[in-house]
């Protein structure tokens, strides 16, 4: 009878603190960053708590917060470009979700969580196979940024949709298969050797012409050479280099001075 007492009693006091717990808190705070989803009963209202204190009916009232904030999603994700290349693509995303429709992404979506894993990992990659099948795999290398815009802007309107906004997004790294950086190579290499072998041959005609012009040069003086030396410049510039004495031949006959004229022609 005792024991009987002593449980009812236990049982009153636990059912009593509950209430007064219970009753004692119907307050809730939403940290900055955040919203809250008001419910009542489980069913989703139209308000929106924002930023701080806020007074709620115990029981008849829960608060569902989401992050209001910017949030950085990776993913990477495989596509094929025009030509029919491998792509492999490293993509970051900046998002956060609408402010004032928190309570309607929670009501049709869920928690962040269930936010990224059911729209937006689905939606990058569909987007990024879409958007990167419209150029080659060379394209996407000299376009990147084009490749980078389109990718944003059909993001941003795809997700809207869902009470999200794009904040931004990086296309991080951009991988192709390994023949294709073998061909990229190769090309390099090739395109490196024809520039080589253009400028041996560029050099080797300048070098060319230089000797026809040296040549050419050298058969003009000539020729003026030839034109310009008469008899009389000869002969004076013999007499330069005379030093005034005649050479005496020598021979079977008896020796004799040389010929002032003869000596001339010598130095023709």
């Amino acid at each position: 009878m005792k024991k009987s007492k002593a449980f009812n009693s236990a049982g009153k006091l636990t059912a009593l603190l509950c209430l007064v717990t219970i009753f004692l808190t119907p307050f809730v705070v939403i940290n900055a960053g955040e919203r809250g989803v008001l419910m009542e009963f489980g069913k989703v209202q139209d308000t929106i708590l924002g930023e701080g204190i806020h007074v709620i009916i115990p029981v008849v009232n829960t608060v569902k917060k989401l992050s209001v904030r910017v949030q950085k999603q990776d993913i990477s994700a495989e596509a094929s470009s025009k030509d029919l290349q491998d792509i492999f693509t490293d993509v970051a995303l900046n998002w956060h979700i609408l402010p004032d429709e928190a309570n309607t992404i929670f009501q049709k979506i869920g928690e962040e969580k269930d936010v990224i894993d059911r729209i937006i990992n689905p939606a990058i990659e569909e987007i990024l196979k879409a958007v990167i099948a419209k150029y080659t795999a060379e394209e996407i290398i000299t376009k990147r940024g084009e490749v980078k815009a389109e990718v944003d802007d059909v993001l941003t309107s795809r997700l809207v949709n869902y009470h999200i906004a794009v904040d931004d997004i990086s296309l991080v790294h951009i991988h192709f298969s390994h023949k294709f950086d073998e061909a990229v190579e190769a090309k390099q290499i090739a395109a490196q050797e024809a520039k080589r072998a253009e400028f041996i041959a560029i050099k080797a005609s300048k070098e060319a012409e230089a000797q026809v012009n040296l040549a050419r040069g050298e058969a003009q003086a000539y020729r003026l050479l030839q034109e310009t030396l008469t008899p009389q410049i000869l002969q004076k510039r013999a007499l330069d280099k005379w030093d005034g004495k005649l050479p005496v031949i020598a021979g079977k006959d008896e020796p004799r001075l040389l010929n002032l004229n003869d000596f001339l022609k010598a130095y023709e």
